[in-house]
C-alpha cells in the first residue's frame, strides 16, 4: 500500500470517494432508502475512518490502518471481540437493545460483524487526528515514582468494577466502563507492553487525555449515526434516562472517554500477548500458537452473536 500512495493522488481519491460515499449514504438514509437506512451506521463510519486515514496519509506520509495491511484483518477482529465483551455484559446489565435489525441471521451477523469492527478503527482514527492537531502537547505531569506499587489496588479496583454490576447491575452498571483499565494496565507495565503507567511513569499523560477527547467526539458520532438510521440501538439506563441527546441520557457521555481508555488498554494487552507468543520461536511456529487463541475468540464471538439475537435484539424489520 506504502509503494502505490506516492505522492498525493491515492489520499485524495480516498478522501473524494469516502465523502461521497458519506454523502450518498445520509441522503439515501434520510429517504429511508436501502441498504443505506438499516446500514447508515457502518456506511457512515466506514465512511469516516477511510476518510481520516487518506487525510493522516496525506499529511504525514504514512498509513496507519493500512500500513501493514495483512495484519489488518487481525485487528478488525480484536475490535469485534472486545466490544462484544461489552455485548456481554449486557446480557446482565440490560442498558440497551436493538430495534429493527434484518430477519436474516446470515445478514444481522454480518451486520454485527460491519459495525463492531469500527470500535477500535474509529477510536484510532480520532485519537490521530487530534495528535496530529497538536492537542495536549505541551501537557506535562508529576512523574509516577513507583508503578508496580499500584499493581494490587489496581487490580483489586479492576476486579471490583467488573463484578459488582454483575452482582447489583440496577447500581453499579457505569463500573463496567472502567474496570479492564485497572485490571490490565498492571499487565501490560509489568510485562513491558504499551501502557498509560509507564507514560506516567515519564512524566506524560498525553495519551491518556486523547483518548478521553477521542471518547467523548467518537460517543458524539456513535449517538448521531445511530439516531436516524433505521437499525438503531435504544438505552435503557436506570436513574439517569433524562435529557437525552439523540439516544443516549445526557450522563451516558461520561461512559465514553473511559471506554476509548479501555479500548486502548485492552487493544495493548492483545498485541503484549501476541508478541509473547511470537518470541523466541519462527514466525510459522508463532502463527500455530496464536491457532488455538483465535479459535477460542472465534467461539466466544458466535455464542456472543446468539446471545445478542436472543437477550438484545426486541424487533426485525425485513
Amino acid at each position: 500500500m506504502k509503494r502505490i500512495a506516492g505522492g498525493i493522488g491515492i489520499p485524495m481519491l480516498f478522501m473524494f470517494l469516502s465523502a461521497a460515499v458519506f454523502l450518498w449514504a445520509s441522503m439515501g438514509m434520510l429517504r429511508k432508502q436501502e441498504p443505506f437506512y438499516s446500514w447508515f451506521y457502518s456506511f457512515a463510519w466506514w465512511s469516516a475512518i477511510l476518510f481520516i486515514e487518506a487525510f493522516m496519509r496525506w499529511r504525514t506520509g504514512r498509513w496507519r490502518l493500512f500500513d501493514k495491511i495483512y495484519r489488518l484483518p487481525v485487528y478488525l477482529g480484536v475490535s469485534v471481540f472486545i466490544w462484544l465483551v461489552f455485548e456481554a455484559f449486557n446480557f446482565r446489565l440490560q442498558n440497551w437493545h436493538y430495534v429493527q435489525l434484518p430477519s436474516s441471521t446470515g445478514l444481522r451477523w454480518l451486520g454485527y460483524t460491519v459495525a463492531f469492527a469500527t470500535v477500535l478503527p474509529a477510536i484510532r482514527a480520532v485519537t490521530a487526528i487530534l495528535d496530529h492537531a497538536g492537542l495536549f502537547g505541551s501537557s506535562r505531569c508529576r512523574p509516577l515514582p513507583d508503578a508496580a506499587g499500584y499493581y494490587r489496588p489496581f487490580v483489586l479496583v479492576g476486579l471490583l468494577f467488573l463484578l459488582l454490576p454483575l452482582v447489583q447491575p440496577r447500581f453499579f452498571f457505569p463500573l463496567v466502563w472502567g474496570g479492564f483499565i485497572f485490571l490490565l494496565e498492571p499487565v501490560n507495565h509489568r510485562f513491558g507492553g504499551d501502557s498509560l503507567l509507564r507514560d506516567w511513569e515519564n512524566g506524560s499523560l498525553r495519551c491518556f487525555y486523547l483518548l478521553l477527547a477521542a471518547g467523548m467526539i467518537c460517543g458524539l458520532l456513535w449517538e448521531l449515526w445511530n439516531f436516524r438510521a433505521g437499525s438503531k440501538w435504544i438505552y435503557t439506563i436506570p436513574y439517569a434516562g433524562f435529557l437525552k441527546v439523540f439516544e443516549m441520557p445526557l450522563l451516558g457521555f461520561l461512559g465514553f472517554p473511559p471506554f476509548a481508555v479501555e479500548c486502548y488498554v485492552m487493544t495493548n494487552s492483545f498485541r503484549l500477548l501476541a508478541a509473547r507468543m511470537g518470541q523466541d520461536v519462527t514466525p510459522g511456529r508463532a502463527a500455530l500458537r496464536c491457532i488455538p487463541v483465535g479459535l477460542l475468540m472465534f467461539l466466544f464471538c458466535v455464542l456472543v452473536f446468539m446471545g445478542i439475537d436472543r437477550f438484545t435484539v426486541k424487533s426485525f424489520g425485513n
